[in-house]
């Protein structure tokens, strides 16, 4: 009898330790957030030399033009994606603009995930140049993600000839800010034991998941760093930011409970166009809406998607923006329907006020055939 006591408290001790190293892991783990160093512009700085160490931005120069990506010597001068060329070229007289190459970024983009995938299946891309990566349990590798981290970056210049920088941490949002630490050509480790004191001193504008109008808004109620985000109690902040108020309340601590995903949903599918000169006729906005239905049904149909929902995007020529949508519950199956419709919202009643600069089409509320599955992770150490 005490024999089978004392066998019954070893087992009941061993299920008890092997839970709780159970639970632990499911609470910690590896992720790492690799941000390519100025993507498109150091593409082509590495495939043309002359271009290499000027001053160099991806995109347009015309009036309407806008800077898809600008080099670190550029950023210098404050060039910023997203930036009007005109203002761009303002800030730096000496820019340099070339054409994007979306295949050739393609290209490279897939030949980094394949380096990726060599670590981990839990490869989830943000955009052709950053991703998470759980490497939680690594298929190759040493056991630290710091190591695998710096492998991975080291492969990256070897094979294609760019930098990359690294965030590695035990959740996505920590791993993202810190990509950006050590950025360009750097890495960035938040331990757990480190993080709190991490957030707490970094600045609320550089927290991923706040932009600037709410950085604004938090800066007036006082809030600069991350140590006065975390004063302010959940419900407050649900009641002036809404569900993002959850969000902000969890991050300021340290938690994030979302998994990489590797086969991360699809929202919507578009394609739009700036034009260089403002458009009035109807006939000529035809033919321009057109050209970009015909890129956006292209694009569904590679993706595979069956969409509900159409959304056309004008602009006018003073930046005032209005969208027109219209939902067919059984989708859109046909490009003739879709292009049909697209007409419609073009046409409505309602007609332009006044001249267009931009015209977009958008195809979303995406048709499921089966609920889409969520992937289940596990831990190590750092």
């Amino acid at each position: 009898m005490l024999l089978r006591r004392k066998l019954f408290s070893v087992s009941s001790f061993l299920c008890f330790y092997i839970f709780m190293a159970m639970t632990a892991q499911t609470e910690i783990r590896k992720i790492i957030h690799i941000d390519m160093d100025a993507f498109f512009a150091s593409v082509e700085q590495l495939d043309n030399p002359e271009l290499r160490g000027k001053p160099l931005a991806v995109g347009g120069s015309s009036e309407r033009g806008v800077v898809a990506a600008a080099s670190y010597e550029a950023r210098k001068f404050g060039v910023r994606s997203a930036m009007a060329s005109k203002v761009a070229k303002r800030k730096c007289p000496e820019l340099i603009f070339v054409k994007h190459r979306f295949e050739r970024y393609r290209q490279i983009s897939h030949q980094i995930r394949e380096i990726f995938f060599e670590y981990t299946d839990l490869v989830e891309p943000l955009s052709l140049d950053e991703a998470y990566l759980d490497v939680t349990f690594a298929k190759k590798g040493k056991p630290s993600a710091t190591l695998i981290a710096q492998e991975i970056r080291k492969r990256i210049f070897d094979e294609t000839g760019l930098t990359a920088s690294a965030g590695v941490s035990y959740n996505k949002f920590l791993a993202k800010v810190a990509s950006d630490v050590n950025k360009p050509n750097g890495i960035f480790v938040v331990t757990p034991k480190e993080a709190q004191d991490f957030i707490d001193e970094l600045e609320v504008k550089r927290f991923f998941g706040i932009g600037k109008v709410t950085a604004s808004k938090l800066n007036k109620m006082g809030v600069w760093f991350g140590c006065d985000l975390r004063k302010i109690d959940r419900l407050e902040l649900v009641h002036l930011f809404g569900k993002a108020g959850n969000y902000y309340f969890d991050i300021c601590r340290g938690v994030d409970n979302r998994p990489v995903q590797p086969s991360r949903e699809r929202k919507s599918v578009g394609a739009e166009n700036t034009f260089s000169y403002d458009l009035y006729e109807s006939e000529e906005l035809e033919t321009k809406l057109l050209k970009i239905a015909d890129k956006v049904w292209e694009r569904s149909t590679k993706s595979q998607v069956k969409a509900k929902t159409l959304t056309l995007k004008f602009k006018y020529s003073d930046f005032e923006q209005h969208t027109r949508s219209k939902t067919i519950e059984a989708g859109f199956v046909a490009k003739e329907q879709f292009v049909q419709e697209s007409m419609k919202l073009l046409k409505t009643d309602y007609g332009f006020t006044k001249g267009i600069r931009l015209l977009g089409l958008t195809l979303s509320n995406f048709i499921h055939d089966e609920p889409a599955k969520k992937a289940v992770q596990l831990v190590i150490e750092f």
